[in-house]
């Protein structure tokens, strides 16, 4: 597809992603609809992007984003349910939907079966983070689904690379899955933590926010190529990368923080979008391959929702078995159960939707296999874009009711987090105290002791609006939850966003006026977007 197409599908795509969110609707299933109706527009090109694009430029920036807002405590203290779901949960999709479509589908030899097994075993990064980051979902499902997709990409590329070794006859470390998984892995995570330690030694000798922010920029897909050209796992450099820079995030410079953060929630924001219309604009294309090749096009699509519901079916089925293992284990040892939270695993269990992982990995499969053509290759195709859009518009629009049936919410978490802040609160002002009392006792030898109190008076003074105004802030959200109503929240954004909005016209009016000097004006204005940032990130 030309540049001039790829930019308006990017700006469409933005566009609609903008109605959306107004409207209150999950932006990621309108894109996806409104793409798939667009990609019968007649005389539309296809918008077709190599797999090795999709991988090695719009998959690891993404990938990095959520790593480096993602708390490395917080995989560490869920590390066993994350690695429970990231691979073993992988590695079940992957085997019972290879030998399903084995014996489901005639184009289908095992090994191309369990190839695409490979394709629609891992759950979507993009897809976890926007969806349920949307629906508000309690904070430690949250943190599990994300580190479960921060993992199973890996999982599933190897278990793809080995499968189609298998099927092509390619010879190497591929013929030995589990050497070839902790080979692929140790390489991806070393790379990673170099490049990040190096990135951030060269920082720490840069003192300028927009260069530390083009390094920040440029590592991810430094991180995946690497480890790429010598076979190691560059979805686990990223996220290794991912993690070391923002656990580190405090040795960098304000001004680099807060430039890295507007970067990346744009760059993030600018490839979801693009990735959910993408996936949407392949229908057309994907139905007229089939007919091109002449299979027989719809028993692929009838198979491919089969597979489908084997996919969507698996998941719940498999934590399920899961958890009456363990509570068998339990009565045989005469122990207690573990207390389960079976809210969570219900919502975790509907929470497997693909995304362009899945589509890029079906792309990548080969065209021959030694002297013949791969395998169903063009069936692989089909399935695997109908389980991506499938999950998404399926578990996606049913997630925010089966939320609201089980009565899933953040309350938990908004007591903690409160209590959180009010520490945080606690020992910044802990510290301020603490060094005004050492000025007091140690004052600059410059200063007269009127001119050392008042300096203290004035920081004091400092410190305590800005305690207050958190308290403001905490509290207008406490009375949020209680009402539970929408039209509560709404309305105080609305109160917000009039407030800014009028206090913006004013200061703009007198600059025009020629009352207020321009540059005041525009240093209260910033003043004013980091207020309403601030505000905005709370809520």
């Amino acid at each position: 597809m030309r540049g001039a197409e790829l930019l308006i599908v990017i700006v469409v795509a933005v566009i609609v992603a903008g109605l959306a969110e107004r409207r209150n609707l999950q932006a990621p299933l309108v894109l996806v609809a409104v793409g798939s109706a667009a990609s019968f527009i007649p005389g539309l090109h296809r918008l077709e992007l190599a797999p090795e694009v999709i991988l090695g430029v719009v998959l690891p920036p993404l990938l990095y984003s959520t790593a480096l807002k993602f708390s490395l405590f917080s995989f560490l203290r869920n590390v066993r349910s994350i690695l429970s779901l990231g691979i073993g949960m992988v590695v079940i999709t992957a085997l019972a939907v290879g030998y399903s479509a084995a014996w489901l589908i005639p184009e289908l030899t095992l090994g191309a079966a369990l190839v695409l097994g490979a394709v629609v075993a891992p759950p979507d990064a993009v897809t976890a983070a926007a969806v349920g980051q949307k629906l508000g979902l309690p904070r430690r499902t949250m943190t599990v689904l994300t580190g479960e997709s921060l993992v199973n990409d890996a999982a599933a590329l190897t278990l793809f690379t080995v499968f189609v070794a298998i099927v092509t006859g390619t010879k190497g470390l591929a013929a030995a899955p589990g050497l070839f998984f902790v080979y692929s892995s140790a390489i991806g995570l070393a790379v990673g933590f170099v490049l990040s330690t190096l990135v951030r030694f060269a920082r720490s000798r840069i003192d300028d926010p927009s260069l530390e922010t083009v390094l920040g920029l440029v590592l991810p897909f430094a991180a995946y190529l690497a480890a790429e050209e010598i076979n190691g796992s560059g979805v686990l450099a990223v996220v290794m990368a991912g993690f070391a820079m923002g656990h580190n995030a405090t040795d960098a410079s304000v001004g680099t923080r807060i430039s890295e953060r507007q970067v990346w929630n744009t760059v993030s924001l600018l490839l979801e979008t693009f990735v959910f219309a993408y996936m949407g604009l392949q229908l057309k294309f994907v139905i007229d391959d089939e007919q091109r090749e002449g299979l027989p096009t719809h028993h692929v699509f009838a198979w491919a929702l089969v597979i489908l519901a084997i996919v969507i079916a698996i998941r719940p089925l498999t934590i399920v078995a899961v958890r009456g293992a363990q509570w068998a284990v339990s009565r045989i040892l005469r122990r207690p159960p573990r207390p389960i939270d079976w809210r969570r695993d219900v919502i975790v269990s509907w929470t497997g939707m693909r995304g362009v992982v899945t589509l890029a990995a079906a792309g990548g499969v080969p065209l021959a296999a030694g002297s013949e053509e791969f395998p169903g290759r063009g069936v692989i195709l089909a399935v695997a874009f109908v389980v991506a859009v499938g999950t998404l518009l399926i578990q996606g629009l049913t997630l925010p009711i089966l939320i609201r049936r089980l009565g899933v919410d953040s309350a938990a978490d908004a007591t903690w987090l409160a209590d959180q802040r009010h520490l945080a609160r606690k020992i910044s002002s802990d510290a301020a105290i603490a060094t005004l009392d050492e000025l007091r006792q140690h004052p600059p030898a410059k200063l007269t002791k009127a001119q050392t109190e008042a300096m203290t008076q004035i920081m004091k003074r400092w410190t305590s609006a800005r305690a207050a105004t958190e308290e403001a802030e905490q509290e207008e959200e406490a009375q949020e939850r209680s009402a539970r109503n929408a039209k509560f929240g709404a309305a105080l954004n609305q109160l917000r966003h009039r407030v800014q909005t009028e206090q913006r016209r004013a200061l703009i009016a007198a600059r025009d006026a020629r009352e207020l000097d321009d540059d005041v004006m525009r240093e209260a204005l910033e003043n004013l977007d980091a207020e309403q940032a601030a505000t905005q990130a709370r809520l």
